[in-house]
């Protein structure tokens, strides 16, 4: 009988609703432990898990394939006769570089160690451009933002191009200058005959490129600290958790390279109104005896506004009413419902006329006005009727 394949989510780890980035870092995490090189006393499995891995991200990745799969399962995507074809490229270059399992395990860095000898090396200058790094910031919003949406403007610290050198490090009407040691490599080579070593250049420290004449401003880095004010939208439906990327906003590149992008992960303060659970809310609206007793209209808070809710005569404390449509919207869509919570509230500073009427209403009253007590005192008195017999035959 054929081995049933597993789903693959399951395979990676996820959930069905992961992102492309929490998909990508679990195939790199995962091909990292069972890549075949690494497990050398257990290549028969570990190649079987890194195949399977590697048909999981090849289908995850790929939004039309994953699309299929969510639809049809197995049968949304063929690879030939056969299933998975294994004759492809699945290691996944763009977003797992070989030299991450290479280099970890042999120790290698950027242009030395086990990569750089086999070919498994970065191809690009090393004094080319180079991503600015990404940047998190932490934001507290009210829960009228998350509600409604808001737009906020924010100031940040950040690493930004140098404007002296414009990013190069080099001092203004001076230049980089390739280093002689590596010849603008970044490496260099040792050791002779078949068995040669490239490790990284101790002169110019990998770069390729040496300054001999720093820029005074920001001391040969290309950057320098800014402060800068950024605008961004606050779609209605965040929730504390909710991460915005805001493309371009992080850290300045080096050497004309790309800037990082900026995570604003936002943290939503309490309402003193409503309760969230996802896209539901829930509110208490406190009630007067009588309207409970009687029946009646109570007036509701919605995000909209005030709502008329008619409740029914006899109506007792956490009984609940739905209000549909009148949730927390939904970032997919759709907006939850409103679930209201009768909490029965109980008359204070009452006066002496107050009381005298109190106490002649209570006179009124019979054991039936009761029906919970009632039941109440009934199901008190048979669990003492039981404790007693229990009592009784224990002791004879």
């Amino acid at each position: 009988m054929a081995e049933q394949k597993r789903d693959y989510y399951e395979v990676l780890g996820v959930s069905k609703t992961a992102s492309a980035d929490e998909i990508k870092s679990a195939y790199r995490k995962l091909a990292m432990k069972w890549h075949p090189d690494r497990n050398p006393d257990n290549k028969e499995e570990a190649t079987k898990k890194f195949s399977e891995i590697s048909e999981a991200y090849e289908i995850l990745s790929d939004p039309k394939k994953r699309s299929q799969y969510d639809q049809f399962g197995f049968a949304g995507n063929h690879f030939g006769p056969g299933g998975f074809d294994f004759n492809r490229d699945f290691t996944h270059g763009a977003d797992f570089d070989l030299s991450d399992i290479f280099g970890a395990f042999f120790g290698g860095g950027r242009h030395g160690g086990f990569s750089s000898m086999f070919g498994f090396g970065d191809e690009e200058r090393p004094d080319g451009p180079q991503r600015g790094n990404d940047l998190r910031f932490d934001m507290e919003i009210d829960f009228e933002e998350a509600l409604f949406g808001s737009q906020r403007t924010v100031e940040l610290n950040v690493n930004d191009t140098c404007g002296a050198c414009n990013g190069s490090g080099a001092a203004p009407g001076s230049k980089r200058t390739t280093c002689s040691t590596c010849h603008g490599s970044g490496a260099v080579e040792g050791g002779s005959g078949f068995f040669r070593v490239r490790q990284t250049c101790p002169h110019c420290r990998g770069e390729g490129s040496i300054i001999s004449n720093p820029c005074p401003r920001c001391r040969g880095s290309g950057l320098e600290r800014k402060l800068r004010k950024i605008s961004m939208r606050i779609p209605k439906g965040v929730e504390t958790g909710s991460r915005l990327r805001l493309a371009g906003k992080g850290e300045a590149g080096l050497r004309g390279g790309s800037a990082g992008d900026l995570y604003v992960v936002l943290h939503v303060r309490e309402s003193p109104i409503f309760d969230r659970q996802g896209d539901e809310l829930i509110c208490t609206v406190y009630v007067r005896p009588d309207v409970a007793a009687l029946g009646g209209d109570v007036q509701v808070p919605t995000p909209e506004g005030y709502a008329r809710l008619k409740i029914p005569a006899g109506t007792t404390s956490g009984k609940v009413f739905r209000l549909r449509g009148k949730g927390m919207p939904s970032l997919s869509g759709g907006t939850g419902d409103l679930h209201v919570r009768i909490e029965i509230e109980v008359p204070e500073h009452l006066s002496s006329k107050q009381k005298k009427a109190l106490e002649a209403f209570a006179e009124v009253c019979t054991d039936d006005n009761y029906p919970l007590n009632n039941r109440q005192e009934q199901q008190a008195k048979q669990f003492y009727d039981r404790r007693d017999s229990l009592q009784k035959a224990a002791s004879n």
